[in-house]
């Protein structure tokens, strides 16, 4: 073990190295990996998570690092890739073409210029799909290494490029996706890569994904909610069906393990921050009312690895943070640690702090 990491002592203040949770250990050295997407060029509203992964690495170092639901997971290793801050540079240049385009269609526009708009969506779906490979080839150099891979967003249109690594590597993966929306839509507000369409791309493009399970999902357009019911491969847990579960007194464990039992053997987390209840994410850039507690999220992501099924990767997108309130990124630092230790759990490489 080298001398840097016996000095690295998870029970004082923790350095500002520019890791996650300021872990001290390079990407071959972690059995966990984490890779930061700073993109949000298509969404829809409040943009702002091309600064969450900088934000969260910051508020990380105040998490504890003691987790009763695996305690020491964390010594087999999480480890933080360079950000590519080429990724942020593209996106913060091209959001002014996307709100462009997004103010036409919100106005229902028939002015829209032509060539020029022609233009401006090609570079942001192109530069979407850019985006996209370069995640995909910086999740997949790790997986080919043996390692788990998380990704810090951005907006959720970047879990496509991780999502297909995974399923790529582990083959017959399930995806529990926790969002306030089903994310189903063929294309949204023309964007070919929009957050609102992810899910939609991954079961058209990516055989290894098996089944895909929402949880929380309360907004969802007719079309969306058409899909789901006709397509075998999608099973959901609506917000609305959580809540009557809770008056009506059924138990949250109980709801878990119908939740688990839709999944397969290798899982892969998706979390959009807007599946939680609004306090947890206030400036996220979707807001919807309603979604899960964070107790709810972090006790459904422990049974899900005391049924013995292996979370194989995982995403956490969508966190907006804020200058002045520190929220979001605080408890996105946490989530994020919590999957990375579920995460880690099962997971039978050895300590190396």
């Amino acid at each position: 073990m080298a001398m840097e990491h016996k000095k690295f002592d998870p029970n004082g203040a923790i350095h500002d190295n520019g890791n996650y949770f300021g872990i001290p250990l390079t990407p071959n050295e972690a059995a966990l990996v984490l890779i930061s997407a700073p993109w949000d060029v298509t969404v829809s509203e409040r943009a702002g998570s091309s600064y969450a992964p900088d934000a969260i690495i910051e508020a990380s170092r105040s998490v504890d690092f003691f987790e009763p639901m695996a305690p020491y997971a964390w010594r087999k290793g999480i480890a933080t890739v360079p950000i590519d801050y080429s990724i942020q540079d593209m996106s913060h240049r091209l959001r002014s073409d996307a709100e462009r385009i997004i103010k036409a269609y919100k106005n229902c526009s028939s002015m829209i210029d032509g060539l020029v708009y022609e233009r401006r969506l090609r570079r942001v779906n192109e530069a979407s799909e850019v985006v996209n490979i370069n995640i995909h080839e910086q999740a997949a150099h790790w997986l080919a290494k043996g390692k788990i891979v998380g990704l810090v967003g951005g907006d959720q249109s970047t879990a496509y490029g991780n999502i297909r690594a995974v399923a790529e590597h582990h083959k017959h993966i399930g995806i529990l996706h926790i969002d306030s929306t089903c994310d189903l839509r063929e294309q949204y507000q023309g964007f070919e890569h929009s957050h609102a369409s992810v899910m939609h791309n991954v079961l058209r493009d990516v055989e290894g994904v098996e089944r895909l399970v929402g949880v929380g999902v309360r907004a969802f357009s007719p079309a969306e909610w058409e899909r789901a019911e006709s397509d075998e491969r999608i099973r959901l847990f609506t917000g609305q069906q959580i809540w009557s579960g809770h008056f009506e007194g059924v138990l949250w464990s109980t709801m878990c393990d119908k939740i688990i039992a839709e999944l397969p053997q290798k899982v892969y987390v998706s979390l959009d921050i807007d599946g939680l209840t609004i306090e947890c994410s206030p400036h996220t850039g979707t807001s919807v009312a309603g979604g899960l507690r964070f107790p709810e999220v972090v006790y459904l992501l422990g049974k899900v690895v005391d049924s013995g099924r292996e979370i194989v990767g995982f995403d956490l997108t969508e966190v907006v943070p804020d200058l002045e309130d520190k929220t979001d990124a605080a408890v996105a630092a946490r989530l994020l640690y919590n999957m990375c230790c579920m995460a880690l759990k099962n997971h039978p490489g050895p300590e190396v702090l």
